[in-house]
C-alpha cells in the first residue's frame, strides 16, 4: 500500500479510497491465505444454524420463532456472525496494527470502519446461504404453512444493514480506545458477545419472552435490527416500538462512540 495513500492528510475523497484499500487487504488477506477461503463465510453460518435448527426442532421440539424455523434462524444469525466478529476484532483494532496507527495522518476512525466495511462484505458474501435454503424450502416443502413467502419486507433489509452499519460504527469507536487503555477488556468483551448471542432474539422472536422480559427485550438495539432484515419472510413481525428503540439506541450508542474516540484518542496514541 502507498505512502501516498495512506499517509495522506484525511479529506473524504483520500479517507474513502484508503478504507477501501484497508478492507480489501482484509479480505485479501483472509481469502488469499486459506485453503477454503471464502468458503469459511458460509461455512461458519451454515454450521451454527445446523446445529440450533437440529436442537431445538428435533431435540427440544421448540415452541419459539416462526415456521419455515430454519429461514426464521438463518435471517438473524447471518447479520449477528457480521456483528460478532466485528465486535471481536473492534478489540484489537488499534494493537493490530499499532505501527501504522501511530504514524498516519488520516483520522484514525478508519481503523474501526475498516473492521466495519469488510465483515459487512463478508455478511454479503454469505447471503447464498440463506438463499440456498429458501430455494430448497420452496421445492421440498408441499405444506403451505411451512413454505417461506417472500414479500414487500424484503425492502426493510438494506434498512437493517445501515442501522447495522451506524451501531457497529458506535460500538467500534467506543470499545477499540477502551481496550488499549484497559486491556482486560478484551476478555470481557468476549464474555458479554457470549451471553448477548442468547439475550438477542436470534433463535427466538421477543414476543416468545414472558411478561416484562418482552419490554426489556426490545431495548436490545439488535431486536429492532433483526426485525428488519426478517421481514421480507415474517411480515408479522413488525413492531414499530421495538423499531424506534433500537434507532434511538443506535443513535445514542453511536454519540458515546464518538464522544469517547474523541476524549482517548491521544492517550491511546500515548499507549501504542
Amino acid at each position: 500500500m502507498s505512502h501516498d495513500v495512506v499517509g495522506a492528510p484525511g479529506t473524504p475523497r483520500r479517507y474513502l479510497h484508503s478504507l477501501w484499500l484497508l478492507s480489501a487487504r482484509d479480505l485479501k488477506v483472509r481469502y488469499s491465505t486459506s485453503f477454503l477461503g471464502y468458503l469459511w463465510s458460509v461455512l461458519d453460518p451454515l454450521v451454527m444454524s445446523a446445529i440450533y435448527w437440529f436442537v431445538f426442532t428435533q431435540v427440544f421440539h421448540r415452541d419459539v420463532g416462526e415456521e419455515p424455523y430454519i429461514i426464521f434462524l438463518i435471517s438473524a444469525l447471518l447479520p449477528w456472525v457480521w456483528f460478532n466478529s466485528s465486535v471481536s476484532d473492534f478489540t484489537r483494532a488499534f494493537k493490530k496494527d499499532a505501527r501504522l496507527v501511530r504514524s498516519t495522518s488520516i483520522p484514525r476512525t478508519i481503523w474501526v470502519n475498516r473492521i466495519v466495511l469488510s465483515k459487512g462484505m463478508e455478511y454479503l458474501f454469505s447471503l447464498p446461504v440463506l438463499l440456498i435454503f429458501i430455494v430448497v424450502n420452496l421445492v421440498v416443502e408441499a405444506d403451505p404453512a411451512q413454505t417461506v413467502q417472500i414479500g414487500w419486507g424484503v425492502l426493510w433489509m438494506p434498512v437493517a444493514m445501515i442501522l447495522q452499519t451506524i451501531l457497529l460504527v458506535g460500538l467500534g469507536l467506543l470499545v477499540a480506545p477502551l481496550c488499549v487503555m484497559y486491556v482486560d477488556l478484551e476478555r470481557t468483551t468476549a464474555l458479554i458477545l457470549r451471553a448477548m448471542f442468547y439475550a438477542t432474539p436470534i433463535i427466538y422472536n421477543v414476543t416468545d419472552l414472558p411478561g416484562v422480559f418482552q419490554t426489556l427485550g426490545a431495548f436490545n438495539p439488535l431486536a429492532g435490527i433483526f426485525m428488519l432484515y426478517r421481514m421480507p419472510f415474517f411480515p408479522d413481525q413488525w413492531n414499530l416500538f421495538t423499531l424506534l428503540v433500537s434507532v434511538v439506541m443506535t443513535l445514542v450508542i453511536l454519540a458515546l462512540g464518538v464522544w469517547t474516540f474523541r476524549s482517548l484518542e491521544r492517550p491511546v496514541l500515548k499507549e501504542l
